[in-house]
């Protein structure tokens, strides 16, 4: 997130913050321009949070055990997140008849802060719901390759005799179901110069070629009410927003909930 002027007047207690603070926010606290400097500067959500929860005239020794304790909690959580994203992965594989993975990328300014995301269908229940592989210099079409690659891996260890892949990215698909076969007869080059995404390319399409027998990989519209698609989309914005590099699982409540957050 973006820090603004509402923020800092969050994080501040009598128009100060402690030495913590400063800490995380890399500023010398008794320099008058210190909020200058850090104005629209990015930071995580976690060390968001982190500031909001020291905020006040802590003792040094308090401040150190705030920050202690919050490290606690965030490993504590991540832990059970990889519990939880293990746990569905696995069971996804054996029972079902049916898979479904829509995936999608967004990318912010492009290039820009990028993410992936995917909705995955198990025999029509209730979707599991990904997100993650964040950039802070992406592109969209790498972030729409990395969902694809990740819808793959999944397909991969599935063993539902129908598998559908869903993308609404043609460059995506072009590049591992069609060109990529022209690229490796010409050991990876193409007349027109370079192959963009090249080794991201190589690993998405040497699975496809690997498990295309099982599948089935569409092009889907994007943003026309398609239900997985648009799961898959707002996964990928919240990625830009979480930045988390390795793939979690979202929780919620029900769909309409997860489509009310911003397109990615």
């Amino acid at each position: 997130m973006l820090i603004d002027q509402e923020f800092l007047d969050l994080i501040k207690k009598d128009s100060l913050i402690n030495e913590a603070q400063a800490s995380i926010l890399n500023v010398d606290k008794n320099n008058t321009s210190w909020q200058d400097r850090v104005l629209q500067e990015d930071i995580s959500l976690e060390n968001a949070a982190l500031l909001l929860l020291l905020r006040g005239a802590f003792s040094q020794k308090d401040q150190k055990q705030i920050h202690e304790n919050y490290i606690l909690i965030k490993a504590f959580k991540e832990a059970l997140g990889k519990k939880k994203v293990t746990k569905k992965t696995t069971e996804m594989s054996p029972s079902s008849n049916t898979l479904d993975i829509y995936c999608d990328g967004a990318c912010s300014n492009n290039p820009g802060q990028a993410g992936s995301g995917l909705a995955v269908y198990q025999d029509n229940k209730e979707p599991v719901l990904f997100y993650g592989e964040y950039n802070k210099m992406g592109t969209n079409n790498t972030a729409e390759l990395h969902a694809l690659y990740k819808a793959l891996l999944l397909a991969q260890e599935s063993k539902a005799p129908t598998i559908r892949i869903f993308s609404d990215s043609k460059y995506s698909i072009d590049c591992i179901k069609t060109w990529a076969y022209s690229w490796k007869s010409k050991n990876w080059t193409k007349k027109t110069g370079e192959i963009k995404n090249l080794e991201l390319i190589k690993l998405a399409h040497n699975l496809y070629d690997e498990i295309k027998n099982k599948i089935t990989l569409q092009h889907v519209k994007a943003h026309c009410g398609i239900e997985g698609n648009e799961l898959a989309d707002r996964m990928a914005g919240y990625t830009i927003l979480a930045k988390n590099k390795e793939y979690q699982e979202y929780s919620y409540k029900n769909v309409q909930e997860v489509l009310s957050l911003n397109n990615g």
